[in-house]
């Protein structure tokens, strides 16, 4: 695949052969474009020949600046799209899918949520109602049919873009690894009568058998996990909470403790795994973006920690309640060796906050280059269904089952997150882990 254009930037060179795929070539000399034999895209704005296949730019990838974008939103084939242009397609797919993809909006003024992250209520997709979708996979395979078509009539065959598989990984956030066992004495005994003053006799019992060794601690739900990963053939990815100290946010045991130090190498012996960057570490990022020094790179120990404990090199994370901010937090994950990033999602509501299902590397606007660090986006959160939407198991289970249907027809990489602490037999959430348990065994 040839693509033609006057103006062969970095953005165009990023978004091409991400949607593309490394077979794609770039030219801007009309001569060599003309006399090509393969499919040609011409991306500028006036035809060349009649053997292309023409899209007019709207700009954006000419751009050097980072600047609020006119986005007005229309339909093409069913889908929403926009940056209207003339063309075989009648919008620049290329710059809305870079919009999209770059997070783009993201490095624009906008209101934090509660927790200092992007809201998902700010995007486009969320605004224009196709948040639900990964909207990006949908064009590209509409576009595939428009060449097709036009590729039918000139050479007799079909032209396929580049073929993905679809896949399933199922990843677990481990925040609090257990409930009441290994947990300090004085904190079993404190939240022993706290449960007494409330009357909750079901968490006093539960407490006690669990603390006196006759009955398993609630959270740890590994063996069970490992049961159906082994019956569906999984191959899930854990990220494991690594505090060298406890907070507010970072409620999990610490790093020194014995048996979190076993379960850790337990999973990590069996499956992938990766960082689960503590909040104070994030504090510690944005104390030093104000410019105030700190003292220890907290995530780097974090990873140290953990490398040491597994003896394998960290290379995944996802950011503990998802909270990111780009580009500071991936420019900091690079510098630290993590090459593969799991948080593209939001922290707020299920979707996809990219528009898009398939790996790929970030690209750093401020800096106009491409990336190291790839991003895996995920559309279903437990914690989202359950906290912000206050869904129903019921109608959990249908939205869950809508994003693997949706992916899986674009052959994309369905993503979802789980904690271990919502897949309990406690009575508040056994129903969730049945959910979780029959949708694995009606798709696996």
């Amino acid at each position: 695949m040839l693509i033609y254009s006057t103006d062969i930037t970095s953005r165009l060179r990023w978004i091409a052969t991400t949607l593309l795929g490394n077979e794609v070539a770039f030219t801007s000399s009309k001569e060599d474009f003309i006399v090509c034999e393969t499919l040609k895209i011409n991306y500028s704005f006036e035809r060349i020949s009649n053997d292309e296949f023409f899209i007019q730019p709207n700009g954006l990838l000419s751009q050097t600046t980072i600047q609020s974008q006119l986005i007005e939103c229309f339909k093409w084939n069913g889908l929403t799209v926009f940056f209207k242009t003339i063309g075989d397609i009648p919008f620049d797919i290329f710059a809305a899918a870079f919009y999209l993809l770059s997070r783009y909006e993201e490095y624009l003024p906008h209101i934090k949520d509660n927790y200092g992250r992007y809201a998902a209520a700010n995007s486009l997709a969320y605004k224009e109602n196709f948040l639900h979708l990964p909207l990006v996979n949908l064009w590209m395979k509409e576009w595939e049919k428009e060449v097709n078509a036009k590729w039918q009539i000139m050479q007799g065959n079909a032209y396929q873009f580049c073929i993905s598989t679809f896949s399933f990984i199922p990843t677990y956030d481990i925040d609090i690894a257990y409930a009441y066992l290994h947990q300090p004495i004085l904190k079993n005994v404190i939240g022993f009568y706290k449960d007494l003053l409330k009357t909750d006799f079901d968490k006093v019992l539960e407490r006690a058998t669990v603390y006196s060794n006759k009955k398993t601690d609630p959270f740890d739900v590994y063996n069970w996990l490992d049961a159906l990963h082994e019956k569906m053939q999984l191959t899930p990815i854990y990220f494991f909470l690594t505090c060298i100290k406890k907070g507010k946010y970072d409620k999990n045991l610490t790093i020194r403790n014995k048996a979190l130090q076993q379960l850790y190498r337990q999973l990590a012996a069996k499956y992938s795994f990766g960082i689960h960057p503590s909040w104070k570490s994030g504090d510690d990022e944005l104390q030093e973006r104000l410019g105030k020094k700190q003292k220890h790179n907290l995530l780097l120990k974090e990873i140290q920690a953990l490398n040491k404990l597994t003896e394998q090199p960290i290379k995944k994370s996802r950011q503990h309640y998802l909270r990111f901010e780009i580009p500071h937090t991936f420019r900091k994950l690079i510098s630290v060796g993590i090459t593969e990033e799991y948080s593209m999602g939001y922290g707020g509501s299920n979707g996809f906050r990219a528009s898009y299902c398939l790996p790929y590397y970030w690209y750093d606007i401020e800096k106009e280059s491409i990336t190291s660090l790839q991003l895996h986006s995920l559309c279903f959160m437990d914690a989202n269904a359950i906290f912000k939407k206050d869904y129903s198991v019921d109608e959990a289970a249908i939205e869950l089952k809508q994003y693997f249907d949706i992916v899986k027809l674009v052959g994309g990489e369905f993503i979802c997150l789980f904690h271990n602490h919502f897949l309990t037999e406690q009575k508040e959430w056994l129903e969730w882990r049945r959910l979780y348990e029959n949708f694995l065994k009606t798709t696996c």
